[in-house]
């Protein structure tokens, strides 16, 4: 079964308004929609260096301008006004973060929320942003590796030690425990072939952006090598797709979207913005004509 994932609008005039935000959450949850994604950039510089690997010029679309509230604090916010839908990162650059402090965010998030955070994790590509957080850019994938690490080591229970080049800890324990046993699933974010690996490697999803079917395919043949040769179940991998980022208007294409569905899918993505308005009652229509005229025809 594929389920429905809907990021809300980031524009300004919503996306820190209170009212608006209760209203979008509860809307989705009413409408059955399986979670809710928030994106995450700490800060943008202004002439950053154009390595946003997603566009031809390198320069990420919308920005400067564009509103990133907190994820975390975005979804803690709308997990106080709803009852049921998930509450995922897409994605968290996780490297910024000190592991203890997100390990502790989260797995409060998640006990609070009643075990629904879903937390998606990437290594980021703005040098700037590192350095505004006093983070080493080089080796941001393996210090990437070792934060998921420490993170599953502090949802375990009791005293926890782990050793790694860029985090360590000795007989620490981190409480509240999350509601999810083990610690919510973590998804890894990026479209290249080493995002994939890290997904077969240590993965519990997978959640590229701005990619063709072709390259979803390939990537999913890594991701399922991978876990085989790391002795996993690749089937025990879940598949999100955000067709919307890939081509405008993607959501409502149901042949591109069986293109994906065809190398194995679990989670299909859409954006709040793709509706063409703020509307809450837009959004809500725009939502139920996609479940009806997507979701029930891949088998959602």
């Amino acid at each position: 079964m594929v389920s429905l994932g809907v990021l809300p609008h980031m524009h300004e005039s919503v996306v820190t308004d209170a009212r608006w935000i209760t209203q979008f959450a509860q809307a989705m949850d009413e409408e059955g929609v399986e979670s809710i994604w928030t994106v995450e950039h700490v800060v943008v510089a202004n002439n950053y260096e154009p390595r946003y690997s997603y566009s031809e010029s390198g320069r990420m679309p919308g920005a400067p301008g564009v509103v990133m509230p907190d994820p975390l604090e975005m979804l803690a916010f709308m997990a106080s006004v709803t009852e049921r839908v998930r509450l995922g990162t897409g994605v968290v650059v996780l490297p910024l973060h000190p592991p203890a402090v997100m390990a502790k965010r989260v797995a409060t998030l998640d006990a609070l929320s009643g075990g629904r955070v879903i937390l998606g994790v990437g290594s980021g590509w703005q040098i700037e942003e590192y350095a505004a957080c006093g983070v080493p850019y080089e080796g941001r994938g393996e210090r990437l590796d070792e934060c998921i690490g420490a993170l599953r080591e502090l949802w375990a229970p009791g005293y926890r030690t782990y050793e790694s080049n860029a985090v360590s800890f000795t007989e620490c324990e981190s409480l509240p425990n999350p509601a999810q046993p083990g610690g919510p699933p973590i998804v890894i974010g990026g479209s290249t072939g080493r995002a994939a690996r890290r997904a077969g490697r240590i993965g519990d999803g997978f959640y590229p952006y701005v990619i063709s079917p072709e390259d979803y395919a390939d990537r999913v043949a890594t991701i399922r090598a991978t876990a085989i040769e790391h002795g996993r179940d690749p089937d025990a991998i879940e598949m999100t797709v955000w067709p919307g980022s890939y081509q405008l208007g993607g959501s409502f294409d149901l042949g591109l979207i069986e293109r994906y569905a065809e190398s194995g899918l679990d989670r299909l993505i859409v954006s709040a913005a793709e509706s063409g308005s703020t509307d809450i009652d837009e959004i809500r229509r725009f939502v139920g004509r996609y479940q009806a005229e997507v979701l029930d025809k891949i088998g959602g």
